[in-house]
């Protein structure tokens, strides 16, 4: 098993930054595949961005492509979403979730909100 906390989230101003980071503990974290989501008030749960174990491979959902970026720095057992060119519609609690897969998400950390003024 593996544990994940995300952090970083907070209230930025449109087309401002934020970095989230998912801390993961417990199992080996270079072994999970990692998803980023989101879901806003009384929205669907949305796909952001998904990146491999290894790190060479990523995804992105087609609303942040070209503004996030998903990175994962297995050595410091962690997973990061650069979040740059920011909209309000980008405002919704984002996860981090694990898996041995890019299809699996099997854990899920307890969210981080962020929040983007106009």
């Amino acid at each position: 098993q593996v544990q994940l906390a995300e952090s970083g989230g907070g209230l930025v101003k449109a087309g401002g930054s934020l970095r989230l980071s998912c801390a993961a503990s417990g199992s080996k974290f270079e072994v999970y595949a990692v998803n980023w989501f989101r879901q806003a008030p009384g929205k669907e749960r949305e796909f952001v961005a998904n990146i491999n174990w290894s790190g060479d491979r990523t995804q992105y959902g087609d609303s942040v492509k070209g503004r996030f970026t998903v990175s994962r720095d297995n050595v410091k057992n962690a997973a990061y979403l650069q979040m740059n060119s920011l909209k309000p519609e980008d405002t919704a609690v984002y996860y981090c979730v694990a898996g041995p897969t890019l299809a699996a998400w099997d854990y899920w950390g307890q969210g981080t909100q962020v929040t983007v003024s106009s």
